[in-house]
């Protein structure tokens, strides 16, 4: 049986310091962690119905760093969300907003009464004044930047992190693979900010690699949906255990009028109902009765309706199974420190192979 790493582990004797894998991962990772206030330098993906308190405390508790996913949640909602965390844990962990949320400076100053240290935007370019908010605070704020010339805007905005996640991630995705973006922005901008990669990544060696290529750390979601602390329905998570990564597809975009950003799922009956949503919401645009903006509303109520289906209710069938292609690589459920353990030995014996 292989011997797994704890978060601890990662402080080897001096004896060994310079020449052990975890060592390694410990120079590579400190930059991320600091940042983060964690012990390793993994945050949990912001997944909507799953990311809720149970499983924010339990990463933070495992040395990780939980994100609540706030999602459509009103701002009376999110409060006492993040009051539930803090009472499962004393660790740092962080707040994912969507910036197109109407409630959105309510929110910011829901988790500045708080005193969250992280607050993560994503869904688009933070609107105006927002960034300010979260830094006035005294948290730290994070951004997703799809493309380098966005990040090295958002760098000049203040930015205190970002996070580039590629095509393979689930829910919603953008165009380009992980591998891509970070070839082509890390050389560019790892040296100004920290760096979170995400998107497919399931075991350690891929996230020993981005650390060399100058990573401050990694973003899992798809990894940790099966963890013991995980609310998912066991429907779901036997869903995640059963699929492989070809079944994490993406959502088709029916008419170029409507914004929809594609969505990763694994494959169901749900998927033709988004394209008969989609259908429906073009028809109101045809004949006047919505206008653009309650159009976009109407297609993100419904992938959070859909996903409320299957994650807390179980219908796998017609609910929305979002799912990163690194599902394949989740075969069981089992504790959360136990998923950060492995994911941590394989990336230090992956970086102990390195060095020969």
């Amino acid at each position: 049986m292989t011997d797994t790493l704890a978060p601890s582990d990662l402080a080897p004797s001096p004896a060994d310091a310079s020449s052990s894998g975890a060592a390694r991962l410990a120079r590579r990772m400190a930059r991320g962690a600091a940042f983060l206030g964690s012990e390793v330098a993994i945050m949990a993906g912001a997944m909507s119905w799953v990311s809720e308190r149970h499983l924010v405390a339990a990463m933070s508790n495992a040395g990780g760093f939980g994100v609540i996913a706030c999602g459509a949640m009103t701002p009376e909602l999110l409060d006492a969300e993040i009051a539930g965390t803090k009472a499962l844990t004393s660790k740092p962990f962080g707040v994912n907003l969507i910036t197109m949320h109407p409630a959105l400076d309510a929110l910011i100053a829901v988790c500045a009464r708080h005193g969250v240290g992280h607050v993560v935007l994503a869904g688009g370019l933070p609107p105006k004044g927002s960034l300010e908010a979260i830094k006035a605070s005294g948290a730290r704020a994070i951004c997703f930047a799809p493309t380098l010339a966005l990040a090295k805007k958002l760098i000049r905005s203040g930015v205190d992190a970002l996070v580039i996640e590629g095509m393979e991630a689930g829910g919603h995705i953008g165009p380009v693979s992980t591998s891509v973006l970070a070839q082509e922005m890390l050389p560019e901008i790892a040296a100004q900010v920290p760096v979170f990669v995400a998107g497919g990544i399931g075991r350690g060696e891929a996230i020993a690699g981005y650390l060399d290529m100058g990573a401050a750390g990694v973003q899992l979601g798809t990894r940790f949906v099966c963890a013991t602390e995980s609310i998912a329905h066991p429907r779901f998570k036997q869903a995640f255990v059963r699929a492989s990564a070809r079944d994490a597809v993406a959502s088709v975009q029916l008419d170029p009028r409507l914004p929809v950003i594609p969505v990763r799922a694994l494959k169901n009956a749900g998927g033709e109902l988004f394209t008969a949503k989609q259908r429906e919401v073009a028809q109101s645009l045809d004949e006047g009765r919505v206008a653009m903006a309650e159009a976009q509303l109407q297609i993100e109520h419904y992938w959070a309706g859909a996903l409320r289906r299957a994650v807390i209710d179980g219908d796998i069938e017609h609910g929305s199974v979002m799912a990163g292609q690194s599902v394949g690589m989740v075969t069981k459920e089992e504790p959360i420190a136990d998923i950060i353990a492995t994911l941590m030995t394989e990336a230090a014996h992956a970086l102990e192979r390195r060095a020969g």
